[in-house]
């Protein structure tokens, strides 16, 4: 029997956990998951406030991307997932003060309708002569990585960085477009670049390629779950064998030998003592500062690599207000705030209207963020101290003076990786250097995206390494 330990108890983990319970039933395998909090599921938390759904992690992943979707067919909650609003999708801009819609017909940042971007106000004319010339661009070989804000300012222009580019990238990394990988975080990008040139040209080639009939709707950008995201965990748990979980684990040290690995830690009740054990694999579900401080000691380059990932903090705070806000609200999902606007918060989404199921019809549901720096300035706050920095935004962005209903704040310090110019070559010598180590692999937001489908992915993958050798 292979005895595997699993290091982190969020979403990765507990995929990863839930992929060997097969095995474990069937005797091939034997697991033990080790969450140092007192909670599995790590940022997926949901709370029922006055009725509404509030999400204190991730509000929601990605559709297009399978993994979590396909998870929660295993686990027989398919019917369970709800897509978001999109035929009231509309998204503002922050400029100069005024919230600007973005204009029909941008994929990401790339236009794709000439009439709606040129008669949108968002764009200055100078930017929009660079969206029509932008269509003439030549092929252009890869010429190693660089950042996003560098691609886009080459494409459109640095009004276009500054729009659009940094604060949608703010709002899923946490971080800024001048410090993230464009072949890590747009890799399509890099790759219409080197095809096609044009970035506009390539997306209207693929839309031509792959036509959806005309009866088929469009799937939704956004999937989540009828009673919040923590229902995939409540789901998960249940599934897996009790006595292979172990919370409030103050794990101390994991070092190879005998053809395995040791595992100390301290249980629950500390009296008990430092508890060891011997494990044939583990897979190190838990941030890459996590990760680094456990190998620091075995494996030195393998430490320094992953600590060289950089992580973002955020700050999300729910807040509820009746029937006469939600009525005086804009219509659509919320707002992006660029930086030059000189605010701190980064965005704001209306959540009665991103998601059906999440407030009562008299009820509006408002989901504020920071992050990076924003965040870490305002750390030290006290909840009431941070809810009056959002309603005083809010006040100057939307006219929103009414006192909400409730307001909760949520922090989550260094949850959200931060993908560097150069961080897929950093991942090969991460490979490289993991391989040295007697059966470990490695899971979680820090690699190969940072989206719930990817952690969930992650995981999955880290089993199929470890019981493929």
């Amino acid at each position: 029997m292979i005895r595997i330990a699993i290091i982190g108890g969020g979403i990765s983990g507990l995929a990863a956990a839930f992929a060997l319970e097969e095995h474990r039933r069937a005797g091939a395998v034997e697991y033990t998951l080790y969450e140092s909090s007192p909670n599995l599921g790590g940022v997926l938390r949901t709370e029922q406030i006055q009725g509404c759904i509030v999400e204190a992690g991730p509000d929601s992943f990605i559709t297009e991307k399978p993994w979590a979707a396909e998870l929660c067919r295993t686990l027989g909650i398919g019917d369970q997932l709800i897509g978001s609003n999109d035929a009231d999708r509309k998204t503002y801009i922050l400029v100069s003060g005024r919230l600007i819609p973005m204009p029909d017909g941008l994929m990401f940042m790339v236009p794709t309708k000439i009439l709606p971007t040129a008669l949108s106000p968002l764009f200055s004319w100078t930017t929009k002569l660079r969206m029509a010339q932008e269509l003439f661009h030549p092929p252009r070989a890869a010429q190693g990585d660089e950042s996003v804000a560098s691609l886009v300012e080459r494409h459109y222009g640095a009004e276009m960085v500054d729009r659009l580019a940094d604060p949608l990238l703010s709002g899923i990394y946490g971080g800024e477009a001048a410090n993230l990988s464009v072949r890590a975080v747009l890799p399509r990008f890099a790759e219409m670049e080197r095809t096609h040139g044009s970035l506009g040209r390539a997306v209207l080639a693929a839309g031509n390629k792959t036509p959806r009939p005309s009866n088929q709707p469009a799937p939704p950008l956004f999937t989540s779950f009828k009673k919040g995201m923590h229902q995939l965990v409540e789901t998960l748990i249940p599934r897996l064998n009790p006595s292979s979980l172990v919370t409030n684990a103050d794990l101390q040290s994991i070092q190879p030998g005998s053809g395995g690995w040791t595992v100390s830690v301290y249980p629950e009740v500390r009296g008990s003592g430092l508890k060891t054990d011997h494990f044939d694999a583990v897979i190190l579900a838990v941030p890459t500062h996590a990760a680094a401080k456990l190998l620091s000691l075995c494996s030195p380059e393998l430490s320094t690599e992953l600590a060289a990932i950089g992580y973002s903090s955020s700050i999300t705070i729910g807040l509820g207000y009746d029937r006469e806000v939600r009525e005086s609200l804009p219509p659509g999902f919320g707002f992006l705030v660029p930086r030059s606007e000189g605010k701190r918060l980064l965005a704001a989404t209306f959540v009665h209207n991103k998601f059906p199921h999440r407030a009562p019809e008299d009820r509006a549901l408002l989901r504020c963020f920071f992050a990076g720096s924003n965040a870490e300035n305002l750390w030290q706050l006290s909840d009431d101290a941070i809810i009056a920095v959002v309603r005083n935004e809010l006040q100057q962005i939307l006219g929103l003076r009414a006192e909400p209903l409730f307001a909760r704040v949520y922090k989550w310090k260094s949850a959200m990786a931060q993908y560097a110019i150069g961080h897929l070559e950093r991942l090969d010598r991460i490979e490289r250097l993991r391989q040295r180590l007697p059966k470990l692999a490695l899971a979680g937001n820090g690699y190969r995206g940072i989206g719930v489908p990817d952690c969930i992915r992650s995981g999955q993958k880290a089993v199929e390494q470890l019981l493929n050798r």
